[in-house]
């Protein structure tokens, strides 16, 4: 009886320490590492949700562009860190899908990425600059399958979700243009606007103020409803081209052994984030389309991670994509 008594009281201490553990987290700031450059869409939705989640956890959460190798640098910065809670990544197609098709460091970073909460997901548009001759997309399938070879389109980094898109209409579609290389977003529609390169694939929230603008000419979105942002512009379903959708989705991770407690707290202020209205409404305006709640749990995010890790994969190396040496 008291070997019994002393393994309950053992029980019970350790109990009491995990549950002191959880209570006392966070005791410090959180960082949250962005793995492209200060200023776009990821970085700025990782701003406004480490300002909400700081009233939640009652700690600062920072913000820390850790950028380079396909956004691979940042995805393995995340999975080697502490898993402590301080440490977190977020992250969207081209940094936690793309990426890790072609790195071989970011592949094993990405599958040992334990999940807190997908975010949003913006559908990625085929947009065009005003004065390329097609006024649908049904009319752009038809120019290029007969001008093949002579419109140019933009790429931003090998193996992205702009490139991966372009790859993908060219194939459901059977058409050929030419595509460049560009190194970000920015110059792209910089470009586009200026007439210097006929196509991209974008972001739908990156096209925004653009469209309303009448600055660029769209043509479809990749997604299996319209996008609300811009209503008017049709699916590919809706042009013919069934079943082509890419998301540009939002997520976020923390390394593989965080406690289960802790993640549970911090889903629980992704949660909180996403329910307030100011920030639905920020991120409305800027075109997201935010996770329903019972996509914003650590296991649908996982689930759906796998998912597009199953489906993309073995689309990129088919297509031979490379890093840039």
């Amino acid at each position: 009886m008291k070997l019994t008594a002393v393994f309950t009281a053992l029980a019970v201490a350790a109990g009491c320490v995990t549950q002191a553990h959880a209570q006392a987290y966070p005791s410090h700031p959180i960082t949250i590492i962005v793995p492209f450059p200060a200023g776009g869409p990821s970085d700025t939705l990782a701003r406004i949700l480490g300002e909400r989640m700081r009233v939640s956890l009652g700690q600062p959460v920072i913000v820390e562009n850790v950028t380079g190798a396909g956004a691979s640098i940042g995805v393995v910065r995340v999975a080697q860190s502490a898993p402590d809670g301080y440490t977190l990544g977020i992250g969207n197609w081209t940094s936690h899908v793309g990426s890790g098709a072609m790195y071989p460091a970011a592949h094993d970073a990405l599958l040992d990425l334990q999940p807190i909460a997908r975010i949003s997901a913006t559908p990625l548009m085929i947009v065009g600059k005003n004065a390329l001759p097609p006024r649908n997309a049904g009319e752009l399938i038809a120019w290029l399958k007969a001008n093949p070879g002579k419109a140019s389109a933009a790429t931003v980094g090998a193996g992205s979700g702009a490139h991966v898109c372009l790859l993908y209409f060219a194939q459901k579609t059977g058409t050929n243009f030419q595509l460049v290389p560009y190194r970000g977003g920015a110059p792209v529609m910089q470009d586009l606007i200026a007439g210097q390169i006929d196509m991209f694939c974008a972001e739908a929230s990156q096209t925004l103020s653009f469209l309303r603008s009448g600055a660029i000419k769209p043509f479809a979105v990749m997604s299996k409803e319209r996008w609300p942002g811009a209503p008017e512009v049709p699916t590919m379903d809706e042009v013919g081209v069934p079943g082509m959708y890419i998301s540009f989705w939002n997520g976020l991770w923390a390394p593989k052994g965080t406690p289960k407690e802790i993640i549970a707290r911090l889903n629980a202020a992704i949660v909180e984030a996403l329910a307030d209205p100011a920030v639905r409404q920020r991120l409305t305006e800027l075109g997201h389309v935010i996770a329903t709640r019972e996509e914003q749990t650590p296991e649908a995010l996982g689930a759906f991670h796998r998912a597009e890790i199953e489906k993309w994969w073995p689309i990129i190396k088919a297509a031979n994509i490379k890093p840039p040496e």
